[in-house]
């Protein structure tokens, strides 16, 4: 048994390294994915493109103008007084947001110590919009905050004498950096996208240039050949991997929090069930291309529901239920626990279960559905 497969697994090799693309995708994507992927899903937005229509021309108006360029969030497109101009520049998508500061805003804001602006916003991007309007939101309110203790110099005592200072603190990410907790997921999503990729494409590259028939009929047991494929890809998969969390530690500087011995032998199982399901896909396909539409099909599935963008818990119940059944929401987490909090392997054991559980059927399948076409 183990010269036969010893004599496969080198087989594979051979002919993994006489193709150029594979070792492209194996040891060249895992970098440029990690240096780009986090850049373009950028979850802070700044230079949003503002249009104020100051109708005061106050102090307090442009002081209030100034705390928002200072922001370093805002970039001013365009100031005047007329609100229909700053609206055609909306229609336009020149400008994502309107300020609208009313005539008399000082005079009521100091006679009355209450006035109203209004924020028009181009929602047609949801979340930019809904980011825009937080952090204006929190502009004014600071500079809401800030007009109240000019104009009433005793707050500031009832402020230091009320007893209550909240002070948040975000555990396990202290400056609140989104690349701490993206980066980590995309290491798992392209240890998923190389291993169910390639081992989907290798086996059906049998198929269609006929070597299959050939192993079909040789003495060779089903074992060994699916070993023999597999355990290649494993290899290789843990490589990617390997370079890719050296891009994460050195290029993103995001310290390792857990053990490495448990995130290794977590990913090893994971790769497992990756590559099972990358085998099932290969055994339904007859060419390369079916092969190649089905894993893409099922991984964009996986990938945007494994809560690597969007947290698993605001989405609808029935997407929480695929999200259960998603291998890669399993992997992502997986990754994430280990890396940023530490976890124990105590901690992981749903995932392992999972997981373990996930391989076992989609091998067996597999297996199955080999032995019946073959």
């Amino acid at each position: 048994m183990f010269r036969t497969l010893s004599i496969l697994i080198k087989k594979e090799f051979l002919q993994i390294f006489r193709n150029k693309s594979i070792l492209a995708i194996i040891f060249v994507m895992p970098v440029i994915q990690l240096v780009i992927l986090p850049l373009a899903a950028n979850y802070e937005i700044k230079d949003i493109k503002i249009a104020v229509v100051d109708h005061d021309k106050s102090t307090q108006s442009r002081e209030l103008i100034r705390k928002i360029t200072a922001s370093g969030y805002f970039k001013i497109m365009d100031y005047g007084e007329n609100y229909n101009d700053a609206y055609q520049e909306v229609e336009k998508d020149k400008i994502d947001l309107i300020l609208d500061i009313p005539n008399n805003f000082e005079k009521d804001l100091v006679r009355e110590n209450n006035e109203k602006v209004l924020i028009a916003i181009n929602a047609i991007n949801g979340t930019k919009a809904g980011l825009s309007a937080s952090y204006l939101g929190q502009i004014l309110q600071n500079y809401n905050q800030q007009i109240q203790l000019e104009m009433n110099p005793e707050l500031e005592t009832v402020k230091k004498n009320s007893g209550l200072e909240i002070v948040p603190k975000f555990w396990f990410n202290e400056t609140y950096n989104y690349r701490l907790s993206l980066v980590p997921g995309i290491l798992a999503f392209l240890v998923t996208l190389i291993g169910g990729y390639l081992t989907a494409l290798n086996i059906v590259e049998e198929k269609e240039i006929g070597t299959i028939e050939q192993i079909n009929v040789s003495p060779i047991k089903k074992r060994d050949f699916i070993l023999g494929k597999l355990i290649p890809f494993w290899i290789l998969s843990m490589v990617a991997f390997t370079i890719g969390l050296l891009v994460t530690i050195f290029v993103y500087k995001i310290q390792m929090q857990g053990s490495y011995l448990l995130l290794y032998a977590f990913i090893s199982v994971y790769l497992i069930a990756i590559l099972g399901m990358g085998l099932l896909a290969s055994v339904y396909s007859d060419t390369q291309q079916q092969s190649m539409f089905m894993v893409f099909f099922f991984m964009m599935i996986f990938i945007l529901m494994s809560g690597l963008f969007t947290p698993t818990e605001s989405m609808t119940d029935w997407a929480k239920y695929i999200a259960f059944l998603n291998p890669v929401t399993y992997g992502v987490d997986g990754v994430r626990l280990i890396m940023l909090k530490d976890s124990g392997f105590m901690d992981l054991l749903p995932h392992f279960v999972f997981i373990i559980g996930l391989a076992i059927v989609v091998i067996s399948w597999s297996v199955l559905r080999y032995h019946k076409t073959s």
